[in-house]
């Protein structure tokens, strides 16, 4: 099966349209999804019918020829850039279209689609830059979804295992269900497994037993923001697979474009970290999973220290995170 873009345009800037992959019904129905109001754009992020960085940037990037055509200006364009704080593409994408296309949305469009077919450059660049980390008969554990579903292109951490599937290398993927919105479980297993490569899914709790009993031998996640120091957002539950990785000795990577790369933060502190409604924790598929007298906490993600990633896959190449301040500039 081949699955349609995650996120593409088509028409022109007046009266055309985005069309999403709706990833919340993921796996059991595959359903496309016109958008031709702000409102509905807006909507489609904030829910995660669309959503992973890069795709995110690219959605933005559509939405805003949307909110330009449909005359809503700067105040459109801030609620745009707004609807998901943590994932820096979103609201660079918006920024850049908006400064390109000075209100006239076939700027907007022209540089829209730019963006689009930068990230699927990109996304080829990572998967060659990072397919030599994955060796025959290596296992290769990923958190939460960084594939095509959530790029313009091929993905980011799933991409490295889908250049490295097409050079001819046998390996397994340990895909985290990644609780509590099971993004691994649900898209992550789903797309690899529709594309030929061997994937097993376990519980967010088993990565550490996977990595003890000799199953692993490299950690590769995305991210959706990474501070200048390499500090690193990504979802929820990333920052325990890197400990259990330092913990068991294993390389524990980022793949990410620069996009996904914010210079004007000096570390992980200060990447805004958002925090979801706590239905999503008490609630699984319409089954209660906690009372509402029980507090729910529910960041949608954490941040990685830099000392915990062993380098950044990357468009121009694998870097340290002590190489990253040069290349930022």
């Amino acid at each position: 099966m081949t699955l349609p873009p995650t996120v593409e345009w088509q028409g022109d800037a007046q009266t055309g349209r985005m069309v999403i992959i709706e990833q919340t019904l993921l796996p059991d129905e595959l359903k496309l999804v016109e958008l031709t109001e702000l409102d509905p754009v807006i909507d489609a992020i904030s829910r995660l019918a669309v959503r992973g960085a890069p795709a995110l940037g690219v959605a933005g990037a559509f939405g805003a020829v949307i909110a330009l055509r449909s005359g809503l200006g700067d105040a459109g364009l801030e609620r745009l850039a707004d609807a998901r704080p943590t994932a820096v593409n979103l609201r660079w994408a918006v920024e850049r279209v908006k400064r390109v296309a000075e209100g006239d949305p076939e700027r907007a469009l022209a540089e829209a689609k730019a963006i689009h077919e930068d990230d699927i450059r990109t996304c080829r660049a990572i998967g060659e830059h990072g397919a030599g980390l994955i060796e025959d008969g290596f296992g290769v554990l990923t958190h939460c979804n960084a594939g095509a579903l959530a790029t313009g292109g091929m993905g980011t951490a799933l991409a490295p295992m889908y250049v490295a599937f097409e050079q001819g290398r046998k390996f397994r993927v340990f895909a985290d269900e990644t609780r509590p919105l099971l993004q691994g479980a649900r898209l992550t297993s789903f797309e690899l497994a529709e594309n030929g490569i061997d994937v097993t899914v376990i519980a967010d709790s088993m990565s550490a037993v996977v990595m003890r009993e000799g199953k692993v031998n490299l950690v590769i996640t995305g991210a959706d923001r990474v501070a200048a120091n390499g500090d690193a957002a990504n979802k929820i539950g990333t920052y325990g697979v890197a400990l259990h990785a330092k913990t068991h000795g294993l390389p524990f990577y980022i793949a990410a474009p620069k996009s996904t790369f914010d210079a004007s933060l000096a570390d992980g502190g200060g990447i805004p970290i958002e925090e979801r409604k706590p239905e999503e924790l008490r609630m699984l598929k319409g089954s209660r999973t906690a009372p509402d007298s029980a507090k729910v906490y529910n960041p949608a993600f954490d941040v990685t220290p830099a000392g915990l990633i062993a380098g950044y896959i990357t468009e121009d190449g694998i870097l340290k995170a002590s190489e990253l301040a040069d290349w930022l500039k």
